[in-house]
């Protein structure tokens, strides 16, 4: 039972997010539901937590924060990241779904799929990030992170 059930987004505090990146939160979050891999560990000498977990992500006074409850509604735990650490990463992926979603439009497969290779390596590298800064307080498999990722890509504002 170490797994999410729900997400909850919180983005009242961000500008709409494009079509493109709405349909991509979509698909994340379903993707998500339907796989994933999601603990907390236990703390001071406790048992983790057990799950399935609900989870809300929001931004709230300049932190990424994740606020993880059971499906009670129980509080489990809350996790407040600063955002350094993603903006180059959320900004490269930008950068490169906007060349993605440009090239589809116009260029050959070859072309398309070298832009569509880079902009994985975006993704995981962003993923790895997500890992190493929930370190000690979450535990989460690569393709949970890659699709938590695109969520926070959705709340992180861009300009």
């Amino acid at each position: 039972m170490s797994r999410i059930t729900r997400i909850d987004i919180d983005d009242r505090a961000i500008a709409p997010a494009t079509p493109e990146m709405e349909q991509e939160r979509r698909v994340a979050i379903f993707d998500l539901i339907e796989d994933n891999s999601f603990s907390v560990p236990g703390r001071d000498g406790t048992a983790p937590p057990e799950g399935p977990f609900v989870l809300q992500l929001c931004i709230r006074e300049g932190r990424l924060v994740f606020d993880v409850t059971d499906e009670a509604a129980e509080k489990v735990a809350e996790f407040h990241l600063s955002l350094g650490p993603f903006r180059q990463v959320v900004k490269d992926y930008f950068q490169i779904c906007q060349s993605y979603f440009d090239a589809v439009k116009r260029l050959p497969p070859a072309q398309i799929e070298a832009i569509d290779m880079a902009r994985r390596g975006i993704h995981n590298e962003g993923a790895r990030t997500l890992q190493e800064r929930l370190e000690g307080k979450a535990e989460l498999d690569i393709d949970t992170a890659r699709r938590l990722f695109t969520l926070i890509c959705a709340l992180i504002p861009q300009g």
